[in-house]
């Protein structure tokens, strides 16, 4: 465990541990609510990739816990290019944001993936999450898209888009 400030620290966990349960069921409400089925529903997207991929040696879930509990988390696998780690399951409580968490989660994944050998880092999230398209940019990702190209938010206008622009890339240098 690193401590980050007093009542916060930084642990990994196996996507199992029963202190990862709040994450994957608020991201599940999250993703249902603002996706619905676009990306085959909270459910599949959450079981997309085995467990053991968030795992050393080539993966890892970290969470921040206040007081024992988990209020902050995200993880990153190994993407197919090998040099690359792909970030998932970033998600912070809501009952605990606006707070920095999920930079300072960010950031924690970042410097672990680069001590796993990791040169560069990549992840997507969806134009109906601005909060975090606006975290990514400010952290110094580099958006693999036209950031004047705003894309639709309503769900109708998602569907009709190629699958490949429903939402947005980035990635950074680890080097």
């Amino acid at each position: 465990m690193t401590t980050l400030e007093p009542a916060l620290q930084v642990q990994r966990v196996s996507p199992d541990d029963p202190l990862a349960a709040p994450l994957f069921a608020e991201l599940a409400l999250e993703y249902d609510a603002r996706y619905g089925d676009l990306f085959g529903g909270a459910d599949q997207e959450l079981t997309r990739y085995p467990a053991d991929e968030f795992l050393p040696p080539h993966g890892e879930l970290i969470l921040l816990l206040q007081d024992g509990a988990p209020v902050a988390g995200g993880a990153y696998r190994r993407h197919p290019d090998p040099d690359t780690a792909e970030v998932k399951r970033m998600w912070t409580a809501s009952a605990h944001r606006r707070r920095g968490l999920a930079r300072r989660v960010l950031a924690e994944l970042e410097r672990r993936a680069a001590d796993r050998g990791y040169t560069r880092m990549y992840l997507t999230t969806g134009p109906r999450q601005p909060e975090a398209k606006a975290l990514y940019l400010a952290a110094g990702w580099t958006p693999l898209f036209d950031p004047a190209r705003p894309r639709p938010t309503d769900l109708e206008s998602l569907r009709a888009l190629p699958p490949g622009e429903r939402h947005y890339a980035f990635e950074k240098d680890l080097a």
